[in-house]
């Protein structure tokens, strides 16, 4: 997997495998640890990346939505997806396809000079 934190959509995608591991450490990890063991502690610091991590997602999603990087159907999906256990990871290679979009986009305004 490699990302182009220098496109918007890298930006995203990147952002979304994170967060999208944070909820599933949050759901399968730090929950359990709560209720069975009695350690209310890991769902504090879990739940506090995972909820930091949601937010800076959906920014990155509005702003390459509003730069015009991905369109609103795939902007929706990517909130959506986030919102569902592994769903980040599963739209993944959807956003890659316009990250790669992105980059043929710029190396053509560019005149193909890196």
């Amino acid at each position: 997997m490699k990302f182009n934190l220098s496109h918007a959509v890298g930006r995203v995608r990147l952002c979304g495998l994170l967060e999208g591991a944070s909820f599933l450490l949050l759901l399968f990890v730090a929950m359990p640890l709560k209720y069975l063991m009695d350690l209310p502690m890991a769902v504090r610091y879990v739940g506090m990346a995972h909820g930091v991590l949601f937010i800076l997602y959906v920014l990155l999603i509005l702003l390459a939505w509003l730069d015009r990087k991905l369109t609103v159907k795939k902007s929706a999906l990517a909130f959506v997806a986030s919102l569902i256990p592994f769903g980040p990871f599963l739209i993944d290679g959807k956003l890659a396809e316009d990250e790669r979009a992105e980059a043929a986009e710029e190396e053509k305004e560019s005149g193909g000079a890196a």
